[in-house]
């Protein structure tokens, strides 16, 4: 008997209809999940996310101000901003940097210097999505390949920009400074701040050295801002809503053009400095060091081997000598010691001592040497000056004593740096009783102050210090203190002594005294600098001065020949002019250059000569 079996299709049906019904209710709550998450992202949150795409479309930049302007006294320019345009990346936007950095070095090259500097660059903390310069000042050629290229290199684009340059280049490089790009420490620095950090929003570089960091504040100006619509590669398409920067303040110098480069002219394969100042302002007219540097290279970036070739320099062209360099003074200090003992009643212009050659110290066997062996006879104040005779200055030191000659001598600003606006001047040194034991932990000892006579021993003086001291005995002792800016944005700034007390004298006839001799020293046929006769066109007050670099036994002479060309003696000139009203002081120091009146004296007229009639008196 067989046994069928049929199927039970209204089951079926049934079981089917209720897995149906099932499904359906899952796809329609489904349904209902991505209608109802559609409405909320689009009613509920709808403003949000307006906002994110807008700011993926709109965004707001910050404009760069235009860096004020440097000018010299005649309105020639100092320091200029150049229109650069430059190959920049954003790195969060560069697929693969590796990949892309090989692609741009086969089309317009990458040398060896822009890949550190972008290394570095990269290093720096900065702002999300802030570009980044590869390469500057692009030519023609180089932009239309990048240009064509350009949809296969993501990230990078071609800018153009100003760029700080200065069209004097080393003639000006250590009194201007110049500008760099900004360095953690100082964007640690300006982010502390609100308003720096603002300020700075939209600029890469500040100035480093000199003028142009004094005075950075005036000359970097207010950042403006822009808003603009962007495509999707953040490049932008329109600009919406535009606020102009503030362009910084242009500044004119005291310094004059034609000075500067005379001073580089005649200190042309020496190392030394010249210091001129303004007798009446106080201006400083030249403040030039030899040799220096191009301070173009330190702009977009110096490359190691570039920085190291100017630090391994023995010259060291990186040193400033006229506001650091600190020299013993020599003799050009005895123009402001013969005035002190003068009025202090230790000597008198007609008083006269015997000079044999040597000095010596009672209850002492050691002599102190004049510079002339045989000595000068019989010797006065005057006389001392015009021949600078050593013997008479040890006699005078001696009697008058440190602690009058200390405070005397600083009243005309030795040991102290009281220029206004030249940042990091050493101060040199003035020593006295006090420095020696702070510093030595000894007592001052009368050789001390023999020393000192003639500016030898522990006395320093930088070349700004030594003119700014000839300044002010130029000015009969009215002080006006150093200054390099004249003017901001035309408006010339007021003058002003800056709190320094003039200079006030027992009697006023010693400053003829001394004007008289300082201008023998030129004029008569034994004066020290007696060589300059030959192209005087102006009256010059001057006194010559030889520092020694090493010492010489008392039984030994001074042998030129024998000498390294570096240990050779220092010469040093000071001089104001014309004498009947001084309109320039000035101050020279050539390193190693031996005889004065031979050297620094015939630099320090030819500069004179310049600024009095236009002329070099050669």
């Amino acid at each position: 008997m067989w046994e069928h079996s049929f199927r039970d299709k209204s089951a079926e049906v049934k079981l089917f209809r209720s897995r149906a019904m099932i499904l359906g209710l899952i796809i329609f709550a489904l349904l209902g999940v991505l209608v109802w998450r559609m409405a909320y992202l689009q009613i509920t949150l709808y403003e949000k996310y307006q906002n994110l795409s807008e700011n993926n479309r709109i965004k707001i930049q910050p404009l760069p101000p235009k860096r004020g302007l440097i000018y010299d006294r005649n309105g020639e320019l100092l320091a200029e901003n150049v229109p650069s345009y430059s190959l920049t990346l954003v790195p969060e936007r560069v697929r693969d940097m590796d990949a892309t950095l090989s692609f741009i070095n086969d089309m317009i090259g990458i040398s060896e210097r822009d890949r550190e500097q972008l290394d570095k660059r990269l290093e720096l903390r900065r702002r999300p999505y802030e570009p980044v310069v590869l390469r500057h000042q692009l030519t023609e050629v180089e932009i239309a390949k990048v240009m064509v290229n350009r949809v296969y290199l993501p990230g990078v684009d071609v800018e153009a920009q100003l760029v700080r340059h200065y069209p004097q280049g080393e003639t000006f490089a250590h009194v201007l400074g110049y500008v760099g790009r900004i360095n953690q420490r100082e964007q640690n620095q300006l982010d502390t701040d609100s308003e720096t950090k603002r300020r700075y929003s939209a600029t890469q570089y500040i100035g480093k050295q000199g003028i142009e960091k004094h005075y950075e504040s005036d000359l970097h100006g207010e950042p403006g801002y822009q808003k603009v619509e962007t495509n999707a590669r953040g490049r932008i398409l329109r600009v919406l809503e535009q606020s102009d920067p503030v362009p910084g303040e242009d500044l004119t110098l005291h310094l004059d053009s034609r000075l500067q480069r005379l001073a580089q002219h005649q200190l042309a394969g020496r190392r030394g400095a010249l210091v001129a100042i303004e007798v009446k302002t106080g201006g400083i007219l030249s403040l030039y060091s030899n040799p220096g540097f191009d301070p173009n290279l330190f702009v977009t970036g110096i490359s190691h081997t570039d920085y190291n070739a100017l630090r391994d320099n023995p010259d060291l062209p990186l040193f400033d000598r006229a506001i650091r360099g600190r020299y013993p003074p020599a003799s050009t200090l005895k123009p402001f010691i013969g005035l002190g003992v003068a009025d202090m009643g230790v000597t008198s212009w007609s008083r006269t001592i015997f000079d044999t050659g040597s000095f010596t110290l009672e209850n002492s066997d050691r002599e102190y040497r004049d510079w002339k062996r045989q000595g000068h006879g019989e010797v006065n104040l005057e006389r001392a000056i015009v021949e600078s005779c050593d013997v008479y200055f040890y006699d005078a030191a001696v009697r008058a004593g440190i602690d009058r000659l200390e405070p005397f001598l600083a009243q005309f600003g030795f040991g102290q740096n009281l220029a206004i606006d030249v940042d990091n001047a050493f101060s040199g040194l003035l020593p006295g009783r006090e420095w020696k034991q702070r510093h030595h932990k000894a007592s001052w000892y009368a050789g001390d102050t023999v020393n000192l006579g003639i500016g030898q021993g522990y006395i320093q003086v930088t070349p700004l210090q030594l003119a700014t001291a000839t300044a002010v005995m130029a000015n009969r002792g009215k002080w006006m203190a150093p200054r390099l800016l004249a003017a901001h944005s035309g408006q010339y700034e007021a003058i002003d002594a800056s709190g320094v007390e003039d200079i006030k004298l027992n009697n006023e006839d010693n400053w003829d005294r001394m004007f008289a001799a300082m201008r023998k020293v030129i004029s008569s046929p034994h004066g020290t600098a007696r060589v300059l006769q030959k192209h005087l066109e102006f009256s010059i007050a001057g006194k010559t001065g030889t520092a020694q670099v090493v010492g010489i036994k008392q039984d030994e002479e001074y042998n030129s020949d024998a000498l390294r060309e570096r240990l050779r003696d220092h010469a040093l000139f000071i001089a104001f002019a014309p004498v009947e009203d001084p309109q320039i002081a000035i101050a020279v120091v050539v390193e190693n250059g031996e005889s004065a009146g031979r050297t620094a004296a015939p630099i320090a007229q030819s500069v004179i000569n310049l600024y009095l009639s236009g002329s070099t008196g050669e």
